[in-house]
C-alpha cells in the first residue's frame, strides 16, 4: 500500500466521522427545538389558573376582621405531571449519538496513530536508519573470514573491500563519490543486497569472487559494478561515514543507484568458475 493511498483512506475516514457528527447534531437540535415550541398541556393551564395570585391573598387579608386569622388557601395541590416520553427519548438519542461519535473518534485516532507509526522513520537502528556496522579493523577481518564478503543482516547489506589503487578512477567514474568517499578511503564499500533488475537478493559466489543473482543471471564484480545479465546498472549502495572512533556508519535510509553499465573501477574479472555459468546471463 502506497503512502498516498494510506493518507487518502485516513482523510476519507475523518470526513465520514465529521459527517456523522454533523447529521446527528442537527437531528438533536431539530427535536429539542420542536419540544420547546409545543403548546402547553391542558393540565399545566388548569393548574396555573387554579392557583391564587399574590394580590388576591393581600386583598383578602386586608378585608378581614382585625385580629382574626386568614384561612390558608384551600386550592388543591398541583397535579403530578409525568415526564414527557418524547423528551426522555431525545436524551437517550443524544447519549447514543455521543457514544457513537466517541467510538468513531477513538477508532480514527487509532488508525491515524498506526499510519504515523508506519510512516515515521525508525530511530532505533536497523534497516532504514543509520547503522553502526562496527570498527573498520573488525569489518575487514569479517570480510577476510567470509572469503571476501561480509553480510550484515541488520542493514540488508554486503560489505567488501575496496582497493586503494582504484580510488582515482572511482573519483572520476562515480557521480555519487562524495557520499561514499569516507568508506572507500578506508577500503570498504557497503552494497544493498537486492538486484537492481527485479529486486532478488543477490548472493556472493565464492569461486568467481563476484555477486551473481540466481533469478535472471545478473553478475557484478566484488564492488558491485555490473559484469553481465539484464540488470540496468550496478548494485545500489549506501552513504558511508567514518566516525572519530574509526567506526563505519551506514545510512540505510538512503539508497544510491549503482554505477552505470560499463563502469569498471577495479578491473576485477572472475577469479574462478562462475556459480551461474558463463558471464552474461540471460
Amino acid at each position: 500500500m502506497t503512502t498516498g493511498l494510506i493518507i487518502g483512506i485516513a482523510v476519507l475516514a475523518l470526513l465520514a466521522i465529521v459527517g456523522i457528527g454533523v447529521t446527528l447534531r442537527r437531528r438533536d437540535t431539530r427535536v429539542a427545538f420542536g419540544q420547546m415550541t409545543e403548546e402547553p398541556s391542558k393540565e399545566l393551564v388548569a393548574a396555573s389558573t387554579a392557583q391564587t395570585s399574590g394580590k388576591e391573598l393581600e386583598r383578602s387579608a386586608l378585608g378581614g376582621t382585625p385580629g382574626t386569622l386568614v384561612p390558608a388557601d384551600a386550592s388543591p395541590p398541583a397535579v403530578y405531571i409525568p415526564p414527557d416520553a418524547e423528551t426522555v427519548g431525545v436524551a437517550r438519542r443524544q447519549f447514543l449519538n455521543r457514544s457513537i461519535l466517541a467510538v468513531g473518534g477513538l477508532s480514527l485516532a487509532s488508525f491515524g496513530g498506526a499510519i504515523l507509526g508506519f510512516l515515521w522513520p525508525s530511530g532505533t537502528g536497523g534497516f532504514g536508519s543509520v547503522v553502526n556496522v562496527g570498527r573498520i579493523a573488525d569489518i575487514k577481518a569479517g570480510i577476510k573470514d567470509g572469503g571476501g564478503f561480509m553480510y550484515f543482516p541488520d542493514g540488508k547489506m554486503w560489505l567488501t573491500e575496496y582497493p586503494a589503487s582504484a580510488l582515482p578512477k572511482a573519483k572520476s567514474s562515480y557521480d555519487f563519490y562524495p557520499q561514499v568517499e569516507q568508506g572507500l578511503e578506508v577500503g570498504v564499500v557497503a552494497l544493498y543486497q537486492t538486484c537492481p533488475h527485479l529486486g532478488c537478493r543477490v548472493p556472493e559466489c565464492a569461486t568467481s569472487q563476484w555477486f551473481e543473482c540466481p533469478c535472471h543471471g545478473s553478475q557484478y564484480n566484488r564492488v558491485g559494478e555490473k559484469k553481465g545479465g539484464p540488470a540496468p546498472r550496478g548494485m545500489d549502495r549506501f552513504p558511508m561515514v567514518v566516525s572519530a572512533a574509526e567506526e563505519l556508519e551506514v545510512d540505510t535510509g538512503t539508497i544510491i543507484q549503482g554505477p552505470a553499465i560499463g563502469t569498471n573501477t577495479t578491473g576485477q574479472e572472475a577469479e574462478g568458475p562462475n556459480c551461474l555459468g558463463a558471464a552474461g546471463g540471460h
